[in-house]
């Protein structure tokens, strides 16, 4: 057991020090540890029973019904089911699109994250990359002029809500004004709301990216905000689509209608329960609290002479990448000449203001050396 006991040490010494990456630290689920004697296996469609009769599709249907109500739906008119995480849920919106048309095109932005790639080329699916702008929100004037030249295809517009390095989001007005100007009848919207999912209806202004504003799928991951030990997420969408793509399998009574057959029927009971003790009014509340500490770590940042910023709201602040040894010591994600902090429940000022000394003294200590 000394092994598994150095592996729990590492993990838990590094869990302390991470602030580079959107995933909530404040979660407790021990209650939960009996259930890891047992083998629970949310096998196909989470509203379709099943011979094998160890799962909880119950409390899974729960957790959809939660956040379809949290995106402006229903489960009447939405149908969902919770994900190994974001990419999964990518991969499924991807997939329900791609049937949904003969020979569609995907665009998508520069920011997009980098299992998007890889999700289209799983699925043959044809693809545009749009570019950025220095937000890292989608250039519409770049993707009008890219979809003139292909506006004979179906379009499906794979959209953003919270991009990986600096939590921009694309805009769906814009790409609503651009189907209209173009007279775009065949098209899919799919949103990636990975990290603001659990955020995004709570800001002011609130993005736009829900049922209410006409989008076909949204994927959002389980870990990030609401915070567990296992990746998960929830992928949603409309129901007319899922309905596309139902079998049914015999031999163990149900329906496929999902990436995977057999499927985690423990991240449904964290999600759940998280639900069940916050409800709405604890996501705004973390939602509150994280944009606190963000506008916190922007403040101080600045104070020691660092350009620092984050979009509206956003619990990402980008700044100057400092040293690798800084970056690596606190696990800071980095691209390019930037880095971020992702302001994650679970990371409070005190802990900020560390990583912040540490900075300023790299900085005194450049100068000291530029000078001498």
């Amino acid at each position: 057991m000394e092994r598994i006991d150095q592996i729990f040490h590492r993990i838990n010494e590094n869990s302390n020090r991470f602030l580079g990456y959107p995933l909530a630290k404040d979660f407790d689920y021990s209650e939960f540890a009996p259930f890891l004697n047992l083998c629970i296996n949310n096998v196909g469609d989470p509203e379709s029973p099943s011979t094998l009769s160890i799962d909880t599709k119950d409390i899974e249907k729960e957790v959809i019904s939660f956040f379809a109500d949290t995106l402006e739906s229903s489960i009447e008119d939405v149908w969902g089911y919770v994900t190994n995480g974001g990419t999964e849920g990518n991969l499924y919106g991807l997939y329900l699109a791609r049937e949904s048309f003969n020979d569609p095109i995907v665009y998508y932005s520069e920011a997009t994250h980098y299992s998007v790639k890889k999700n289209l080329h799983l699925l043959g699916l044809r693809s545009i990359v749009v570019r950025s702008r220095s937000n890292g929100e989608m250039d519409y004037n770049d993707l009008e002029s890219l979809l003139t030249l292909h506006r004979d295809k179906p379009a499906i517009f794979f959209l953003n809500i919270g991009t990986t390095m600096t939590e921009a989001v694309d805009n769906i007005d814009h790409i609503k004004e651009i189907i209209e100007k173009y007279a775009i009848k065949d098209y899919y919207i799919h949103c990636d709301a990975a990290f603001l999912g659990c955020i995004a209806p709570f800001v002011d202004p609130k993005p736009k990216f829900d049922f209410s504003e006409g989008v076909d799928s949204i994927s959002i991951s389980g870990h990030k905000f609401i915070g567990g030990p296992i990746p998960c997420g929830i992928v949603l969408t409309k129901r007319k689509h899922r309905n596309r793509i139902v079998n049914s399998v015999s031999y163990v009574g149900t329906l496929d209608t999902t990436i995977t057959g057999s499927r985690n029927g423990l991240t449904p009971l964290f999600l759940w329960s998280f639900i069940k003790k916050h409800g709405k009014k604890g996501l705004i509340e973390r939602a509150r609290k994280s944009q606190e500490v963000a506008a916190y770590t922007e403040n101080r940042l600045k104070e020691i002479g660092v350009y620092a910023w984050r979009n509206n709201e956003a619990l990402t602040v980008v700044f100057d990448k400092p040293s690798v040894a800084l970056c690596e010591k606190y696990q800071l994600a980095s691209e390019g000449k930037i880095a971020h902090i992702i302001c994650v429940p679970g990371i409070e000022k005190e802990e900020i203001d560390v990583f912040i000394n540490e900075y300023e003294e790299e900085l005194v200590g450049s100068k000291l050396e530029a000078v001498l």
